[in-house]
């Protein structure tokens, strides 16, 4: 008897330990779940930008520089400027929310429309719409960590056409290279080491190819170019790396998952010197006795660069890009949206027009795949938007860009601004007898411009007398920075703001040979009307020409046939391409022949 009560006391024992053990194994695995919400959830979280949820903080900040400006629902400006207008969101180094007066816009009155949140939370709107542009975005990114790319697209007719499965399909290819062959991937470093120490000893055979692209001249230069190097390097197969000093920290979110399409700042290619330049090679190829590419680099600097003096570079004909596939790593600095010389060449025509059936699509496409604004800069234009654009019936955005200030006078230009915007009926005429029509309907204006005097001018005018047609005519301007800086982290970001904010226009006029306006209408896919471009105190008839295409006019295309003869009839052989509105010289794509 006493064995059986023995028994039965180790069992008792034996269950109380059972049941203490589940407790606290129960009580662990909450709080650990618990713990884990948080840290997803969590702004730290939350910078590592392009990484999937699952992936550890630990693995991707290596190599990847992350900036972030000071950012709680107002932003701190240091810098001495304003960093936006009188009815913009800096002020001097002050804190200061947007306000509406008189001397802002000829109706008084703010405009708090709330048209997104800044949480991650799906509004009704949201789900509605098409997070993926049809596909254009992949899943899988922490949507904190880059707002714009779920809400941007609220601010936006959706767009009746689709991107065609084959760029789909090529954007996941390249996505996946990118994913394998980038910074912080052992490819990656097995491919650097290798390219760095065969540098001058011919090239080398590498598991990646790289493409680093160089900045060159102001940021609407610097977006155009940077769209033509990623299709090229989506053509070639190779990874698209971008040298982003600190004039660009805090414009972009990152575009590809779980990577970074920055060039790390340990990178011996940053600075480097010495190296063999694209004219070089095609001098040594001519000289060259044999079909041997022995003394082929495995780095290569390229220049596409706007020049005029510069011998023909034949960049587009097969056989320097037979050259160059052998080139483990091109350096490519631009200033100009190549992409018409990539429809010169056979091959990459045919992948092109399979990529974009709808060629005058080129920049739209990839624009509003690369160019997703930071969480910095997205507050900045959502915010700007709400308060000021949101409630209009129409939003016209009105670029002015004066190439010679000095020999320009000011009331030329806006001469010109009024010929073409009255003439075509963009803006109603002032009633110079006081009796307004009965369309009480409201047009927002916003004037991108480095000159104040512009939008000053344009809502005195509106202010002063009412419109024949009885419409309310608002105007705004975001910025006014005098000159234009080079190397400038604000100036960019004003730049950026503005660009993005009146691609949102349902009608938009530019200037002639403005790169600043090629970025705007490429994003919101708008056929702009073409301001003449002014130089000196003269007039023009047309004072304003439409454009045929959204696409960035290229304005040094090739001149040459690849057998050397010159390029006399463009349309003829290349039937996609036509001669641009605002530059003679220069091509853009057309969507038919």
């Amino acid at each position: 008897m006493e064995i059986f009560q023995a028994t039965a006391d180790k069992m008792r024992m034996s269950s109380k330990r059972f049941a203490t053990l589940f407790v606290v194994f129960f009580i662990s695995f909450s709080v650990f779940l618990i713990v884990s919400s948080i840290y997803r959830n969590s702004s730290y979280y939350a910078i590592f930008e392009g990484l999937s949820k699952g992936r550890e903080a630990g693995e991707s900040a290596q190599n990847v520089t992350i900036n972030r400006f000071p950012l709680e629902g107002t932003v701190h400006n240091t810098s001495e400027e304003n960093l936006v207008s009188e009815h913009g969101i800096f002020q001097n180094g002050s804190e200061e929310t947007t306000t509406t007066n008189n001397s802002i816009a000829s109706r008084v009155g703010p405009k708090n429309v709330s048209l997104t949140s800044s949480t991650t939370e799906s509004t009704p709107d949201l789900e509605d719409k098409d997070k993926l542009l049809g596909g254009l975005l992949t899943t899988g990114f922490d949507e904190a960590s880059c707002i714009s790319r779920m809400q941007s697209q609220l601010y936006r007719k959706a767009s009746p056409h689709k991107p065609s499965p084959y760029l789909i399909s090529k954007l996941r290819n390249y996505e996946d290279i990118h994913r394998r062959c980038g910074p912080n991937s052992r490819a990656y470093d097995r491919s650097m080491r290798k390219i760095v120490r065969s540098k001058n000893k011919g090239a080398a055979a590498t598991l990646c190819k790289y493409l680093i692209w160089t900045p060159a001249n102001g940021l609407g230069n610097q977006m155009i170019s940077m769209a033509a190097t990623f299709l090229y390097a989506m053509l070639t197969d190779r990874v698209m790396l971008v040298k982003f000093d600190k004039d660009k920290q805090g414009l972009f979110c990152e575009p590809f998952l779980n990577s970074t399409w920055v060039l790390p700042e340990k990178s011996p290619f940053w600075n480097e010197k010495h190296i063999e330049t694209y004219q070089t090679m095609l001098e040594k190829d001519r000289n060259r006795t044999s079909n041997s590419k022995d003394d082929l680099p495995s780095v290569l600097f390229i220049n596409l660069q706007h020049t005029l003096s510069e011998p023909e570079k034949f960049f587009h004909c097969d056989h320097s890009q037979y050259l160059l596939r052998e080139v483990p790593l091109l350096i490519l600095q631009s200033d100009q949206y190549f992409v018409p010389s990539l429809f010169m060449n056979p091959f990459f025509n045919q992948e092109v027009t399979k990529m974009f059936p709808e060629k005058d699509t080129v920049f739209h496409r990839l624009g509003r795949y690369l160019f997703h604004p930071s969480n910095e800069a997205w507050k900045l234009i959502s915010d700007y938007y709400q308060e000021h654009l949101a409630k209009a019936d129409k939003r016209i955005g009105l670029q002015i860009r004066v190439f010679s200030p000095v020999s320009t006078p000011q009331q030329t230009v806006m001469d010109l601004v009024l010929s073409c915007t009255l003439k075509h009926k963009i803006l109603p005429q002032v009633d110079l007898q006081t009796s307004a029509g009965k369309n009480h309907s409201v047009k927002a204006v916003l004037v991108a411009s480095l000159h104040r005097e512009y939008g000053d001018n344009l809502r005195s005018m509106y202010l002063k007398k009412a419109t024949v047609s009885g419409e309310v005519i608002e105007v705004y301007q975001p910025s006014h920075e005098e000159h234009q800086k080079f190397n400038d982290n604000k100036h960019n970001l004003k730049a950026w703001i503005d660009m993005y904010l009146i691609s949102l226009s349902e009608e938009l006029v530019t200037t002639s040979l403005s790169t600043f306006g090629y970025v705007a209408q490429g994003l919101g896919n708008l056929k702009p009307w073409l301001l003449y471009r002014l130089v000196n105190n003269d007039t023009h008839f047309p004072s304003c020409e439409r454009d045929f295409s959204s696409e960035p006019c290229y304005h040094v295309p090739p001149k040459h046939y690849c057998n050397g003869k010159p390029i006399k009839d463009v349309v003829s052989s290349f039937p996609y391409l036509r001669e641009c509105k605002d530059y003679c010289y220069g091509l853009k794509l057309v969507n038919s022949t």
